[in-house]
């Protein structure tokens, strides 16, 4: 079976184009991805029957050899890092805890810096 990476894929509109290892261009539908797949990520090595369709090859049921790292999780902090920040951000909201059962809230500019800590933690760790 040949072999190539997907060049691109529209979910909305259902089809995209595998760059064959011998460098031709192979019409994707979505009828052809494997079962409970919707999209294709640019770079995802495939394994593809190949027929001939309308308007030239059109790929034929597709097979996934290898997907590309998301770029979020290639540049996510490591494990040991986030760690630090995470012992970190908990003895900051212990801090503010503690203001809060005084009955003080914190400014809004630090309330505000605080927020976007938490954003940016979530992130990382979503990634």
């Amino acid at each position: 079976m040949p072999t190539g990476k997907v060049r691109f894929y529209d979910e909305a509109k259902g089809f995209g184009f595998i760059t064959g290892d011998d460098g031709q261009d192979v019409f994707l539908h979505a009828t052809a991805l494997p079962a409970g797949t919707t999209t294709m990520k640019p770079g995802t090595r495939l394994e593809f029957g190949v027929a001939d369709g309308r308007r030239g090859l059109q790929a034929l049921a597709v097979r996934v050899l290898d997907a590309p790292v998301s770029l979020s999780k290639r540049n996510r902090k490591p494990a040991d890092d986030m760690a630090v920040i995470i012992e970190d951000l908990v003895k900051l909201l212990d801090g503010i805890g503690g203001d809060l059962r005084h009955g003080r809230y914190p400014s809004g500019a630090h309330g505000k810096k605080v927020a976007a800590v938490l954003r940016k933690v979530a992130d990382d760790l979503d990634a």
